[in-house]
C-alpha cells in the first residue's frame, strides 16, 4: 500500500524532496552520493553506482563486464523480463537452467552442464528475497573463468550464509521500482562492485562514457540515478528493516493460515 506508506512518512519526506528542488542540484547531487554509500554498505561491497532503473543496472553490468553480440549468459527462466531483455540487448543469448523446485532459483548442479565456449557470465536471481545457492554458484564460475551477475532487484537486505545478497558475485544489480521493499516514487535502480576498475566504467558508462567532464572515453548511455528518486530512497532507507519485518510477519500468517490448500507450493529458504 504505497498510499499507506506515504502517509507514515509524509512531512519527512515533503521536507527533504523540498530542499531538493530549492538547491537546484538535481543531477548526481549528495542524495545520489550518500545513497551510494548505504546501498553498498548493505550489500557487502565497495563501490555503489546509481543508475535509472533496475533493468539498466542489469545492462551497464553485463557492459562492463564486455557481454557482446554471440556471448551466452547462463540465467534462469522463472524471473523477470528484463534480466533476460538486458542479455538480448546486449546482444548477446540468455541461456536457461531450470530452477530447483525447492527454492524456485537457478539449480546450480545443472549450471555447469550448459557451459560452452561461448559462456561469458552467469546471471543468478534472488527471487522473492530468497537468495540463490550462491557458494556451488561462485566455486563454478571460479573453476570456468566466468563473471557472477547477482540479480539482486527481489531481496535487498536478504542474507545467504551470513553474507549480505550483492556481495558474492563480481557485481550485483537492484531495483527500486516503487513496488519493491525500498521503492523509490518512479523508477530508480542501484549497482554494487567491490571491483575498483568495474566501478569506474560503470560510472563511466551511465553518463555518456566521461571519466572528465565532456571527455568521452567510451560509448556510454544517460542512466544516472535522479537526485529527487535518491533522496526520497534516504529518507525510506531507515524504515527498511522494520518494513521487511512486517512482510515477513504477514507472510508467516499467510503460509500457516494456508498450509493445507491443496495445490499450495511454498519456496524453501
Amino acid at each position: 500500500n504505497l498510499k499507506a506508506q506515504y502517509d507514515q512518512i509524509q512531512e519527512e519526506l515533503e521536507a527533504t524532496v523540498l530542499g531538493v528542488l530549492r538547491s537546484g542540484n538535481y543531477i548526481l547531487g549528495k542524495y545520489v552520493t550518500e545513497l551510494e554509500q548505504k546501498i553498498a554498505q548493505i550489500s557487502g561491497a565497495k563501490h555503489g553506482i546509481g543508475g535509472a532503473n533496475g533493468t539498466d543496472a542489469l545492462l551497464l553490468a553485463l557492459w562492463a563486464i564486455d557481454v557482446n553480440q554471440g556471448d551466452e549468459v547462463i540465467t534462469t527462466p522463472f524471473t523477470f523480463a528484463a534480466t533476460v531483455e538486458a542479455i538480448a540487448l546486449r546482444g548477446a543469448k540468455p541461456v536457461f537452467v531450470d530452477i530447483d523446485e525447492e527454492t524456485f532459483n537457478i539449480d546450480p548442479a545443472l549450471i555447469e552442464k550448459a557451459i560452452t565456449p561461448r559462456t561469458k557470465a552467469i546471471m543468478p536471481v534472488h527471487l522473492y528475497g530468497l537468495p540463490s545457492h550462491m557458494e556451488p554458484i561462485m566455486a563454478i564460475a571460479k573453476k570456468h573463468g566466468l563473471k557472477v551477475i547477482e540479480d539482486n532487484a527481489q531481496a535487498i537486505g536478504a542474507m545467504y550464509r551470513g553474507k549480505p545478497t550483492g556481495s558474492m558475485g563480481d557485481i550485483a544489480c537492484t531495483s527500486f521500482y516503487p513496488t519493491k521493499n525500498l521503492g523509490a516514487a518512479g523508477d530508480a535502480g542501484m549497482i554494487v562492485t567491490s571491483d575498483d576498475k568495474l566501478a569506474e566504467r560503470l560510472r563511466a558508462i551511465r553518463a555518456h562514457g566521461m571519466r572528465k567532464r565532456y571527455y568521452h572515453d567510451e560509448l556510454g548511455v544517460n542512466s544516472r540515478l535522479d537526485e529527487l528518486q535518491a533522496a526520497i530512497l534516504t529518507v525510506k532507507l531507515p524504515y527498511l528493516k522494520g518494513w521487511s519485518e512486517r512482510r515477513a510477519a504477514l507472510a508467516s500468517l499467510y503460509s500457516k493460515h494456508l498450509a493445507n490448500c491443496p495445490g499450495l507450493i511454498t519456496p524453501k529458504a
